[in-house]
């Protein structure tokens, strides 16, 4: 998957599939036609056998700002939001959630706002010391949407959700890390390569089982312990019948690292 051109643009690096969203100018903030090109990509990515991680980026000094706004009194709000939000956001980050593979957000500056909801729907996230993250809604007199009001309770749990949602206050990249929202902090000179190194680990590994890992943990947050455990058992006896899980036998066996394809 190669495409240098866009408000979203594309590339493969290896089994690893870079998504870059590019307006810089605005700090990547989602327009309609970049909500657009990134739900094609992302439903790309969902049928691609050979991806195998995908990563979430920005260009230039920006994760992304959220929502594109009216820059001057002449430009007209939308009036119908709640189609907006269920056209363009909803979409991309059901899209992004519901991916098999590993899903990497590499915030190398602002993620705000829908950009923050983003961020938040990858499944692991990595920040540049030059990152920060913000609600920022209640800065332009509007609630946290695209996902933020899911994810936050369950990351952080209820009082601090609150707090950050109503307060707009930024969080730096380090505090990020310190609340467990951020897995790595790389400084920004080595960011890029630090980034893709960390996914294409992920790549490497039972990307297969990953994706029932994944399928089983979200599960959870909406099960009961006895149904968990039943959902555990077919999930186990599906990743018994890979390739990975016969490979990683052998590997223990041989002694040697596994070589995992996958599938």
């Amino acid at each position: 998957m190669q495409n240098a051109t866009g408000t979203v643009l594309a590339k493969s690096v290896g089994a690893v599939t870079v998504l870059t969203l590019n307006r810089p100018d605005s700090l990547n903030a989602i327009d309609g036609v970049m909500a657009k090109e990134l739900q094609s990509y992302v439903g790309q990515v969902a049928r691609d056998r050979h991806c195998r991680c995908l990563i979430l980026v920005g260009a230039g000094r920006g994760f992304c700002s959220g929502q594109a706004l009216p820059s001057t009194a002449e430009e007209e709000i939308p009036e119908d939001i709640e189609g907006l939000i269920r056209e363009r956001y909803v979409p991309i980050v059901t899209g992004v959630r519901n991916l098999s593979i590993p899903v990497l957000a590499a915030v190398n500056g602002v993620a705000t706002g829908a950009g923050f909801s983003l961020a938040l729907a990858a499944d692991i996230r990595v920040a540049s010391e030059a990152a920060w993250f913000s609600c920022g809604f209640a800065n332009i007199g509007l609630i946290p949407d695209a996902g933020a009001t899911y994810f936050l309770p369950r990351f952080l749990g209820l009082p601090r959700s609150i707090q950050l949602a109503l307060s707009g206050e930024r969080i730096s990249a380090e505090a990020a890390h310190q609340l467990g929202v951020v897995a790595r902090v790389y400084p920004p000179e080595s960011f890029e390569q630090d980034y893709l190194q960390f996914a294409q680990e992920l790549a490497s590994g039972p990307t297969a089982a990953f994706g029932r890992t994944k399928q089983a943990l979200l599960a959870s947050l909406e099960s009961n312990f006895d149904q968990q455990l039943q959902r555990e058992a077919e999930l186990q006896q599906a990743s018994s019948r890979t390739d990975d899980f016969r490979e990683g036998l052998r590997a223990f066996r041989e002694g040697r690292p596994p070589q995992f394809r996958g599938r």
